[in-house]
């Protein structure tokens, strides 16, 4: 007996199954027998079996089934009957077991006692240049592990529905008589689905263990690459539906709903996908089967996807193809708006239909995506071709819509556009095309365009072989770029045009147009003369020759060092080697606020005051991204984060200036002055008292120790600084510079002047904002949350900001500042009474305008404490946040100078009794301030620049 059988199938595959077979023959595990099943193939598949079987008698043998069976299910189920091993695999044709995959499943089964056990997968894309691998679900196999029911792990019988990359005993096969279904496809999924339910013990191995070929282009499509055949379709929810009926069986209704989610995710989504390219007669019967589907899928599955995935699956229910088409192109293209979208009551909709309907109400909400709050620069707008020409030889006639958001581009706005044809490869050429004609015609732009190829684009011809399509539109001095998305019937008469390649027409006489995998338009080059297709395969055989292999080697290379050339590695190894060696510049001062995603904070204020006080300096600011966000200075010169100018900068620099840390990796010389302004008095624990870090290695907290001990200088605004934040990055006393913090200069300036003539002076942020004279400010400025990995939570409002707005609206503005980490959307219903000031990167200027601010835990607290103004404290989740994150120096329920609320209703009598708590609380908000800021005198900038620079350079 021997320890394993591997059952290949095989049809019409003579070519790649000995490749599949030698990747059995030659496991580590050499215990190991090989059954080929052919399911009657034409092209002399069995042939080669019986050839590899003669071959290794022994451990091969060859099956072949009477006629086709058209799936997988009735080869695979002989190879079940006809198998020796004690356990058994499964293995396709044009797919790979790795070397070490019986060894390691077997082991695993031995240890565990595991009916199956279960390995990764990876694919691999054959047809692309690089052979790219993606692990297929590595989330499961990250560790090993043994569960003794699916339903202790979902996500396993849910997305992992293959049965290649597991290894069954062969007992546990025969004795719940699994087998697979037979004349159907998607066999795997049920095959699957019933093992795990059969399954006494399941083990995980975080092993590579099987390497799925994936080729796209493939003349012989797959079952995976002809979903847009309904018949697929049909087989698919054929099988869902006796999954569906095995879980009901079973009593595993947890189970469904996991199942019903990732069909919303993911099947679905698959053939949706193709909908836009199929005619009128399959979407209907596609809806058909969807629908009669989908009505069995609770609605609580419909809250768990994305909105786009719920949009979609609501619009093929309603077979509204004139939205649904639009919301694909969205889902295929995550960040293109594809709809003008309607408002409502103060809502933004994905359309105006079905809102009569409280599902459709619901699910095509689309105000929280925030487009109504984007500019339209950065705005990807759906760009519908409606019409497409050609005479057949060279010129091609364009026409298109650009959906116009909520009506965004006006009647009278000024508007230009023009055609860019690209080459997708970089650093190629550029061609542009004007427009016959554009106009605004409401809910669209409609553009017209009739482009010469023949005569006017001029390709090289051998590299820059697509051609990708785009409409550049410039509305009042803004600018965004649209793709051309196309639909089923748009090409159908496109011919092939002439074209002239610059370096000859041997490589290419012809262009067409053709389809990417998003939907949108290309141009493609080819071969149809038959010099041209002569000289293309006389190319082609170069590049396969011994030479051509080279040459591309070579340029793999080239590549691969470019690569490693801007690696982590090689930047902080440079910096190290190289531009640690340089000179210090004297005079160089780099600065960064918030790891360069701002210009604020203390580096802000330090900077302004050596400008004002004209001291002599070199400055540099960091900035986060492609380019620097808005408001940065023009006298400074700004490097891009991680760059290598910004490697050198910091390598040559005097003086560093930053609030939180700059790359934890980079030494720092000891001729450089770090000077740690810090952004927040502690109230969260920090550093070496947070819990997460106290569990690190030694090795890892003594790195982390490295990091902090760079600091030579640390500013810190009160003695519970010291006994906090300072004890808990374990720095030295001598380090510590009792300043106070700069940008709270502005604050105790204004709360001095207001003490002194009794009167509050908005300044030009209120105009800027549009705050009405007669409204109270409100401000809300939460701080962010965090798992207990230290991964930051993504954002929501914890109250009923529309209800906020009706209530207090004529009463109160209110404004809206997330964390930087986070991002806030607000539906235009409450336009004028809350308005989201997160773009206001530095805070010091809104908390001035403020004259009440409602916080949780955020650091702003001690900051807005100095001004002297009432506080509320929404702490909705304090048991959460004080006991099970990373707990907290004291309990602010105790020390809060300020009521502490915890429900939305309590929020709300709060800012309706805003004055009454102001008179109350005013002693603590002193005594607060005074605690938590005692060295906030205003005059810490000052003391900086004198400290450090003012001596040799001020004038």
């Amino acid at each position: 007996m021997p320890d394993i059988s591997v059952i290949v199938i095989v049809y019409n595959d003579a070519d790649r199954l000995p490749t599949a077979v030698r990747s059995v023959l030659g496991q580590t595990l050499r215990d190991v027998e090989v059954l080929i099943v052919d399911d009657c193939s034409t092209d002399g598949s069995y042939e080669t079996a019986q050839r590899l079987a003669d071959a290794h008698p022994d451990r091969v043998r060859a099956f072949r089934l009477p006629e086709n069976s058209g799936s997988g299910g009735a080869p695979r189920n002989l190879g079940i009957a006809e198998a020796r091993g004690r356990y058994v695999m499964f293995l396709d044709s044009d797919d790979e077991l790795d070397r070490n995959a019986c060894r390691n499943m077997i082991a695993a089964a031995e240890r565990t006692g595991a009916d199956f056990v279960s390995g990764l997968c990876v694919r691999v894309h054959l047809d692309g240049r690089n052979r790219k691998t993606v692990e297929w679900y590595p989330w499961l196999y990250g560790r090993s592990r043994t569960i003794d029911s699916v339903s202790e792990l979902p996500d396993l019988l849910v997305w992992d529905t293959l049965s290649t990359n597991k290894c069954y005993r062969r007992d546990f096969l025969r004795e719940h008589d699994l087998q697979f279904p037979v004349g159907i496809l998607y066999e795997d999924l049920l095959f699957s689905a019933e093992a795990y339910a059969a399954a006494r013990r399941i083990a995980l191995i975080p092993h590579r263990v099987y390497y799925w070929s994936v080729v796209e282009k493939a003349a012989k499509k797959s079952v995976t690459n002809s979903r847009h055949e309904i018949d697929n379709f049909i087989d698919r929810m054929e099988i869902h539906r006796r999954i569906d009926a095995l879980l009901a069986e079973r009593g595993l209704d947890e189970l469904k709903f996991h199942k019903d989610v990732k069909f919303l995710k993911h099947d679905l989504v698959l053939h949706l996908w193709d909908l836009p390219f199929r005619d009128a007669g399959y979407r209907q019967e596609f809806a058909r089967i969807a629908n009669s589907y989908l009505s069995g899928i609770s609605a609580e599955a419909y809250g768990e996807v994305q909105p786009f995935q719920a949009i979609c699956a609501y619009l093929l229910s309603k077979e509204d193809w004139d939205n649904l088409m639009p919301a694909v192109d969205t889902l295929t293209n995550r960040d293109k708006l594809s709809s003008p979208l309607v408002e409502r009551d103060g809502r933004v909709y994905w359309c105006g239909e079905h809102l009569d309907d409280a599902e459709g109400l619901r699910t095509l909400d689309v105000t929280d995506m925030g487009y109504h709050t984007r500019s339209l620069g950065d705005l990807f707008l759906r760009n519908r071709l409606t019409s497409y020409g050609d005479d057949g030889r060279g010129t091609v006639r364009l026409a298109g819509s650009i959906v116009n958001p909520l009506g965004r581009i006006a009647s009278g706005a000024r508007i230009r556009g023009r055609l860019e044809f690209r080459a997708r490869r970089r650093s190629l050429q550029t061609f542009h095309f004007p427009l016959t004609s554009l106009r605004c015609a409401g809910r669209t732009i409609d553009w017209d365009a009739e482009v010469d190829l023949a005569r006017a684009l001029r390709p090289l011809g051998v590299i820059d072989v697509v051609w990708d399509v785009r409409l550049i539109l410039d509305v009042d001095g803004e600018t965004t770029r649209t793709r051309l998305s196309v639909e089923a019937a748009d090409l159908d008469k496109a011919r092939a045009l002439s074209v002239r390649p610059r370096l000859t027409r041997l490589v290419a006489d012809r262009i067409e147009p053709d389809v990417s995998k998003r939907g949108h338009l290309t141009f493609v080059l080819r071969s149809e003369g038959q010099a041209a297709v002569r000289a293309q395969t006389l190319v082609g055989n170069a590049l396969r020759s011994r030479a051509g292999v080279l040459a591309k080697t070579a340029l793999r290379r080239a590549r691969k060092a470019k690569g490693k050339l801007n690696s982590d590695v090689t930047k902080i190894r440079v910096y190290h080697e190289v531009f640690s060696k340089l000179p210090i510049r004297k005079g160089l001062v780099v600065f960064e606020s918030h790891l360069g995603k701002q210009y604020s904070d203390s580096p802000r204020a330090i900077y302004e005051e050596m400008r004002r006080r004209g001291i002599e300096f070199e400055a540099v600011w960091s900035y986060a991204g492609k380019k620097p966000a808005q408001g940065f200075p023009e006298d400074a010169t700004l490097v891009r984060r991680w760059g290598w100018e910004y490697l050198k900068a910091l390598a040559q620099a005097e003086f560093w200036i930053d609030n939180q840390g700059f790359p934890l990796k980079l030494a720092k010389r000891p001729e450089t002055t770090y000077i740690q302004t810090w952004h927040g008095t502690a109230l969260k624990r920090m550093g070496f008292d947070e819990p997460r870090l106290r569990k690190w290695n030694r090795g890892q907290q003594e790195e982390f120790q490295r990091v902090l001990d760079r600091f030579d200088h640390f500013l810190v605004r009160s003695e519970h600084d010291a006994r906090t934040l300072a004890k808990g990055f374990r720095l030295r006393d001598e380090v510590l510079l009792r300043t106070g913090y700069p940008r709270n200069d502005a604050l105790v300036a204004a709360h001095r002047q207001e003490t002194e003539t009794g009167s509050r002076e908005r300044g030009p942020l209120a105009a800027e904002l549009g705050v009405p004279e007669d409204r109270t400010v409100l401000l809300y400025a939460p701080t962010f949350r965090a798992a207990a990995s230290g991964k930051v939570r993504g954002f929501e409002l914890p109250f009923d900001v529309e209800k906020f707005a009706e209530r207090f609206g004529d009463r109160y503005v209110l404004l809206i500042r997330s964390h930087y980490l986070n991002n806030v959307v607000l539906p235009p219903s409450v336009r004028g009474k809350v308005i989201n000031v997160s773009g206001q990167y530095d805070i010091s200027p809104v908390l001035a305008l403020a004259d009440g601010l409602i916080t949780d835990y955020s650091s702003v607290m001690f900051d807005y404490a100095l001004l002297d103004r009432p506080m509320v404290f929404f702490t909705y989740d304090y048991e959460e946040y004080a006991n099970e994150s990373r707990g907290t120096y004291f309990d602010l329920r105790d020390q809060a100078p300020g009521p502490v609320v915890a429900t939305e209703e309590e929020l709300f009598s709060a800012v309706d009794d805003l004055k009454a708590a102001d008179t109350e609380y005013g002693t603590a908000r002193r005594q607060f301030a005074a605690r938590y800021g005692e060295y906030d005198q205003g005059d810490a900038a000052r003391t900086i620049v004198e400290k450090f620079f003012a001596p040799r350079r001020d004038k």
